[in-house]
């Protein structure tokens, strides 16, 4: 089956190609670095992530940006709130994103530009736009003309009228039309800037990414992802800026979007306060049950982030994790199944996949012959390389947490309460298993023996 995705532009499943057969492009909308990311910020680079093992293994090759937006207004107010130089706060936070993303299982994309390397891109973009009649300059600021662009309003489907007719905050007196956006903007002594034609400033947001795609994947490129919430005016401005900087040509030939996080009812964002912190959660819970969470549900859709679903995660890694366990003995080299990659084919459905992941383990359970247990150990494995899971080793995974030692006293609590079983010592075999339980130590009886698996409380 060839790889089909939802093309936010068409509003249609559509049959992916690359212009470069052997290398397509893909630019993903990074961070702004002037805090820890939320949860909801993490599901695109996780599942772009997988669509970018994806590209590889069908074209031989990618070219993946993904950006750090390093100059910004709420960088500024960070900056000045602890008195600190703007790098300390952008240096901080991206090795920070960096840090949170790997512990995730995310793979750094190819190229990661910093929008205040590409100053010299973003002025020159700004400038051709200002020749061909699609900016203007006016009181230290360079913006775009929206009216010169007949095209705007197509990626999220919103009338340019309407938009106007809607607008509820007051109108820069700069400005020729009140949707017009800004493309680079005047700053003071206080402020981070460089010189440009237009005097001492800085970029706005939109300009940023448009150069960045440019410099590094050409005027046109295959992919570009983003959060739903990106969809207008972001991307809308990004498409509007590099179609007139580059003659008209494509910007983005497939644009994929992926849903919000819900907590408690209500999408997750710094505005509402309901924020939980990748930082923070990789700390609190196995980081591999968090990306299992994240992708739950299809990427297009909005999922409801809660402790119940990370508890549920860590369980059904659990059972996966034991299963490879029990097969420890056999000797399989990973198999990627055909069901799996069908599924991610499928407009990167990865319920399917993880669905196609629990028959794959719970076949393997029942399997008896040596040649069973070797495949479909091999195709557990496999189908967890290409979603970035079960590639630990099963001891690790029940032992997070705690170092060896602790690990030897488990199983030797373990064997005492069995021999004491064996001796029909039924006392004490339940003094042990309620004195593990008090340490959030769960024992399983299966048909291969005893297992434990250490509950975070």
């Amino acid at each position: 089956m060839a790889l089909h995705l939802y093309n936010t532009l068409t509003r249609q499943l559509e049959p992916f190609a690359p212009l470069d057969p052997a290398a397509p492009t893909m630019y993903v909308c990074g961070p702004t670095v002037y805090n820890y990311v939320h949860i909801g910020n993490a599901r695109g680079p996780v599942v772009f992530g997988v669509l970018a093992g994806l590209l590889r293994r069908r074209f031989g090759g990618l070219r993946y940006a993904r950006n750090i937006t390093d100059v910004d207004d709420k960088i500024n107010a960070a900056a000045r709130e602890q008195g600190v130089r703007i790098s300390a706060i952008t240096d901080r936070f991206a090795a920070a994103y960096r840090d949170d993303m790997a512990a995730l299982g995310v793979a750094p994309p190819d190229i990661e530009p910093e929008a205040t390397a590409h100053i010299p891109q973003i002025i020159a973009m700004i400038e051709r736009l200002i020749e061909a009649g699609h900016a203007y300059a006016a009181e230290g600021h360079v913006l775009f003309a929206v009216a010169t662009f007949d095209g705007y309003g197509k990626l999220s489907r919103r009338d340019p009228d309407e938009m106007l007719a809607g607008a509820r905050v007051e109108v820069a007196p700069y400005k020729r039309d009140a949707g017009d956006f800004v493309l680079w903007k005047p700053s003071s002594d206080d402020l981070p800037g460089w010189e440009s034609p237009w005097g001492r400033g800085r970029p706005g947001w939109h300009i940023e990414c448009s150069a960045m795609a440019a410099a590094h994947l050409g005027d046109t490129i295959d992919i570009h992802a983003g959060g739903v919430d990106l969809q207008f005016p972001h991307h809308e401005n990004e498409i509007a800026q590099s179609e007139c900087a580059h003659g008209g040509r494509t910007f983005a030939r497939f644009w994929l979007h992926n849903g919000m996080l819900n907590f408690g009812g209500a999408k997750m964002s710094k505005s509402l306060g309901n924020i939980e912190r990748v930082h923070d959660l990789v700390r609190q819970h196995p980081p591999e049950a968090l990306r299992y969470a994240l992708l739950s549900a299809h990427y297009r859709q909005p999922l409801d982030w809660s402790d119940a679903l990370i508890e549920q995660s860590v369980r059904t890694l659990d059972r996966l994790y034991g299963t490879l366990r029990d097969l420890d003995e056999v000797d399989a080299g990973a198999t990627i199944p055909a069901a799996v990659e069908a599924a991610l084919d499928d407009d990167l459905n990865t319920p399917l996949a993880l669905a196609e992941v629990a028959r794959i383990a719970s076949e393997a359970r029942k399997a008896e012959s040596a040649g069973e247990k070797a495949r479909l150990k091999g195709e557990l494995l496999g189908a967890g390389l290409v979603l970035g899971l079960l590639q630990q080793a099963p001891s690790a995974w029940f032992g997070r947490g705690a170092g060896s030692d602790d690990d030897a006293r488990i199983q030797a609590l373990i064997d005492e309460r069995i021999a004491a079983k064996q001796a029909r010592d039924f006392a004490r075999a339940d003094a042990i298993r309620e004195q593990l339980a008090a340490e959030n130590i769960v024992l399983e009886d299966t048909p291969q023996g005893v297992r434990w698996v250490r509950r975070h409380a």
